[in-house]
């Protein structure tokens, strides 16, 4: 299992109103997630795999398990692009 996280440097966010604003200082690239996102992303901070993410959108948000796994895999999918996960 891969040990998904975000990385620590040269990422800053805050969370503001049930959504995380986040800038990546590499790249000057600036990211919000919304209400999802945001149970991700807090998740991601201390690490954890692929099913935990998609438990955590199961729990928070009742959906059924194949659209959280496909929810989880597009947005790991996007952060890798960004290049906001740890290698």
């Amino acid at each position: 299992m891969t040990l998904l996280k975000l990385r620590e440097t040269e990422l800053h966010w805050r969370e503001i109103d049930g959504e995380v604003i986040a800038l990546e200082a590499r790249g000057s690239q600036y990211v919000v997630t919304n209400s999802a996102g945001t149970v991700l992303w807090r998740v991601l901070l201390g690490g954890t795999t692929r099913d935990g993410l998609a438990d955590e959108l199961v729990r928070a948000w009742g959906v059924d398990r194949e659209r959280a796994v496909a929810d989880a895999d597009r947005f790991v999918a996007a952060l890798a692009e960004l290049g906001l996960l740890a290698a």
